[in-house]
């Protein structure tokens, strides 16, 4: 098991600095950066624009020296890793947060970022799977057809339209104003009981969780119905049936633990999914974290903070990896560390 841990952290490992790489070099291939006058897409550089300030030309140079924008793709590179594996230095926010270390101004944001998203897997499981089951055992009942089709429906729908879609209906201002329009909190909390508070932050989060799990169980249940139906096939669950087991016993102790074995692979699948569309549902909702501070950054070009951000986030899909690899050996005995490579 020792020797299975440290081939799989070694490996993850390598994956990251492969990660590291291409992103600082793909980042850098992109138009604009920090110190341009303009934002993305524009073609206006520091020495060119309209401003004659010398003070702010030499902030920019400075700032272009500093970041090794002004010399090759590669020997800035070299320089980040080396700040980066040597001193685990992320450099400090160019544009967003002008001078303040990067990885503070994320730790900040991550706890909310991974409240929603931990919610969000939560939910969705708990929802996708029993879905799954009863479509897979109603197989040739009409609202297995009607599953189907209100589920594609759910899948197909944009992530922005719905929270959209929600703002409009049911946030303040709404038709049904029952949850608040955006943040995280309800500002002033003097006076109010421990329950009230824990309500109040609950209602903030119900919207931008709903637009996250939505899609996921949608999809999720879909594998899940496929995965049931090829285990009830197999001999071992006939078997099961004949020695006179009730229909849920068949199910939930003998089929469901090697249906479980595909959606714990889809686990891992299922956060940078997550990562990515709560950039958009914080952005529409207003909430103070990874996805909202992300947006920020690529609209102002923050080179440190797009990289720490695009480091943290293959760290957490590597770990997502790691834990799949873990809950399969949990699930199902056969499995031996030993016998993975």
């Amino acid at each position: 098991m020792l020797i299975y841990f440290s081939k799989r952290i070694l490996l993850a490992c390598l994956t990251l600095l492969i990660i590291m790489i291409i992103s600082y070099i793909l980042l850098r291939l992109s138009p604009g950066d920090p110190t341009k006058s303009s934002m993305l897409g524009e073609n206006s550089t520091v020495s060119e624009g309209l401003s004659t300030d010398k003070s702010n030309f030499a902030k920019n140079m400075s700032m272009r020296k500093r970041l090794h924008l002004d010399e090759p793709v590669y020997i800035g590179l070299f320089f980040w890793l080396k700040d980066v594996l040597l001193h685990g230095d992320f450099g400090t926010s160019a544009s967003v947060d002008k001078g303040r270390p990067v990885i503070p101004l994320i730790m900040e944001r991550l706890p909310v970022t991974m409240t929603i998203n931990l919610w969000a897997i939560l939910i969705t499981y708990l929802i996708a799977i029993p879905i799954g089951i009863y479509s897979a055992v109603t197989t040739k009942v009409k609202i297995d057809s009607v599953i189907t089709v209100i589920l594609f429906l759910l899948y197909s729908l944009p992530v922005f339209w719905v929270a959209l879609l929600l703002q409009v209906t049911l946030c303040d201002g709404g038709y049904l104003p029952i949850f608040p329009l955006k943040g995280i909190s309800t500002g002033d909390t003097a006076g109010l009981s421990t329950w009230t508070i824990l309500l109040n932050s609950a209602s903030h989060y119900i919207l931008p969780v709903i637009c996250l799990s939505y899609a996921g169980i949608a999809g999720l249940s879909r594998f899940a119905r496929s995965s049931m139906i090829e285990v009830v096939k197999k001999d071992y669950i006939r078997t099961a049936r004949a020695k006179g087991l009730p229909e849920y016993v068949v199910i939930f102790k003998h089929a469901l633990r090697n249906a479980v074995i595909i959606l714990i692979t889809l686990f891992a699948g299922l956060i940078p999914g997550l990562i990515a569309g709560s950039v958009i549902v914080e952005y529409v909702f207003s909430i103070p974290g990874m996805g909202d501070l992300s947006m920020l950054a690529l609209s102002s070009r923050d080179f440190p903070l797009l990289m720490a951000l695009f480091c943290i986030a293959g760290a957490l899909t590597l770990i997502g990896i790691f834990v799949a690899d873990i809950l399969y050996v949990l699930v199902d005995p056969r499995i031996k560390f030993e016998n993975r490579r």
